[in-house]
């Protein structure tokens, strides 16, 4: 694990711990099964156990991490079941996202999302696929405060969450970028002409992509899967 950052003057130690340790879990920095100490985070960023067991409760709550009683803590193996119920709870969310984005998206939210593709397309080419990451987030979170339900991104984040190592995979074993700001286009273009219908179906097509990857990944990293 790299060495302790300096703790930000505005931000809590949680604050900076838990953003450390959830950069490392969804780059894959730190896999699937890994396990990780209370004491060893507290010496790196030279704090008590306490800010680091209230970090590490925090990525528990969005199943990124394990912990059990006098036991190591570890970095969550994906859950089949996990991944399919978070699946159908962001379809469905996503779905009224997505019509109700196309009913009031006006010009300021349409410069929202012409902003947020470019911002993707630069990221492309600097084959920058951490910085892609956090702009596919801000895409959704945006279509969110376009549709009016900003809180409705606090589930989507949640439940996308524990696919995101998966989408990190699959990037990684090929240039997907590509496709998925094409699907982005797709949806933006949707909202903007307020076609509510194409925007949901392409929303369900972006969302099917991973389908492939996570049979083909639950074939050749079984060990990254919980035994179910």
């Amino acid at each position: 694990m790299a060495q302790a950052t300096q703790l930000g003057e505005r931000r809590t130690s949680v604050d900076d711990i838990f953003d450390h340790l959830h950069a490392e879990i969804l780059s894959l920095r730190l896999r699937p099964g890994d396990k990780i100490s209370e004491a060893d985070i507290a010496a790196r960023f030279g704090v008590s156990r306490q800010p680091v067991r209230d970090a590490f409760n925090r990525l528990a709550t969005l199943d990124l991490l394990v912990i059990r009683p006098q036991r190591a803590t570890e970095v969550k193996r994906f859950s089949a079941r996990e991944i399919a119920k978070s699946r159908f709870v962001r379809a469905a969310v996503e779905q009224e996202v997505l019509r109700r984005a196309a009913c009031y998206c006006d010009a300021s939210g349409a410069a929202d999302l012409d902003a947020a593709l470019a911002a993707q397309e630069r990221a492309i080419k600097q084959d920058d696929l951490e910085t892609f990451g956090a702009l596919d987030y801000a895409f959704h979170e945006t279509l969110c405060q376009i549709a009016q339900v900003d809180f409705a991104f606090d589930v989507i984040r949640k439940e996308k969450s524990n696919v995101d190592r998966l989408c990190i995979l699959s990037l990684s074993k090929g240039d997907r970028m590509p496709d998925l700001v094409a699907d982005h286009r797709r949806i933006a273009q949707a909202v903007k002409t307020h076609d509510a219908q194409s925007a949901m179906e392409n929303g369900m097509r972006h969302l099917s992509r991973l389908d492939a990857t996570i049979e083909q990944i639950s074939i050749t990293n079984a060990n990254y899967f919980e035994r179910e």
